[in-house]
């Protein structure tokens, strides 16, 4: 028994060397992959099926509300139900909402994630899709938000229908997305609008001046530089920046019209915001509502609502549990509904 025990000892102690040594060497690869792509090994699309959670969920709540000599009754019914519905609208026929977020900073930087989605959608778009944007952005830069719109425009080019909900926020370079949609939800308080341009430039000459500090400014071209912030500012510059700027303010106002035509741009491009209900009234949204009542519509209506994301991509390890970690959701999925079912019956 004592020689039994020894042998296993050394061949559990010899599987976990290998074990150990498989790891390190897959950690090794992995890090020498991430090196090779300059520390950026992409991001990977993940799905969510909002509608498929949803009706779990509420199943769980019916059944928990449910009396204890009706649950078991209620869960066939149920089931029967489900059934029913998949016969009549096969997941492969009914509508698809496609969901996507964009919470904007003031660089945009989630536009590169966008353009990818933007892309991976128009490939997969049929006649009957609807895609939803859950927007939140007070604005920021004009061409980092330009380029941000650019990739809506690329839906509408398209001939796609998009819906733009705000439940917080749209403003300034916002807006300018949101004016996108084929239709733009608010929520009763999100704040709407700020169609404007705006730049700040602190100057400090007089103070180095005091202090005897000579700046030297030397540029090509009349209007390379207007106004800075170290060297004294000409009235000559100063007029060219409030052109330019008036001239960005303009296009603004072009670019939101031509999306909304409806809208009298000159008395909403003011700078000014308004909440939600308000901006229904000056036309600039075309309903009051939150994004969650809206998802919940599409839900009631059987169709098929669908988030999609990028997310950071995951070292080699990582992914590989990633791997069994789904395979074991797709198992577990599975029999959850009737382990739910089993679950408030026994109560």
């Amino acid at each position: 028994m004592i020689e039994w025990l020894a042998d296993y000892g050394l061949f559990l102690a010899k599987t976990v060397t290998l074990v150990i040594a498989v790891v390190l060497i897959l950690a090794v690869i992995a890090k020498g992959r991430g090196r090779a792509q300059g520390g950026d090994a992409g991001a990977v699309l993940k799905v969510t099926e909002l509608d498929a959670r949803f009706d779990r969920r509420r199943r769980q709540l019916q059944l928990a509300a449910a009396p204890k000599a009706r649950r078991r009754q209620l869960a066939k019914r149920l089931r029967k139900v489900a059934r029913q519905a998949d016969k009549q609208a096969p997941p492969a026929e009914r509508e698809r909402v496609w969901v996507v977020d964009f919470d904007g900073d003031l660089k945009a930087s989630k536009t590169p994630a966008l353009a990818d989605l933007v892309s991976l959608l128009l490939e997969e778009l049929r006649e009957g899709d609807e895609v939803v944007l859950r927007l939140q952005s007070g604005g920021g830069l004009v061409h980092s938000y330009g380029l941000a719109s650019a990739q809506l425009d690329r839906l509408r080019d398209a001939g796609a229908s998009l819906t733009v909900c705000v439940d917080k926020v749209a403003a300034s370079g916002g807006y300018m997305m949101a004016c996108c949609a084929n239709r733009l939800i608010a929520a009763p308080f999100a704040v709407i609008g700020s169609i404007g341009v705006v730049a700040q430039i602190p100057n400090v000459h007089r103070l180095l001046k005091k202090h005897d500090v000579d700046v030297e400014l030397l540029t090509a071209g009349r209007y390379k530089r207007t106004l800075t912030v170290l060297g004294e500012n000409s009235e000559e510059g100063r007029a060219k920046f409030l052109e330019d700027l008036q001239s960005t303010h303009d296009l603004f106002k072009q670019y939101v019209g031509e999306r909304r035509p409806g809208l009298d741009i000159e008395n909403v491009a003011t700078g000014e915001i308004w909440y939600g209900s308000q901006a229904l009234a000056e036309g600039l949204i075309d309903a009051v509502g939150t994004s969650d009542a809206y998802l919940l519509e599409k839900q009631r209506s059987h169709a098929r609502v669908l988030h999609i994301a990028l997310t950071a991509r995951s070292g080699l390890l990582g992914r590989l549990g990633k791997g069994v970690e789904s395979g074991l959701e797709r198992g577990v999925d599975q029999v959850m509904q009737r382990v739910d079912d089993l679950r408030w019956q026994r109560r």
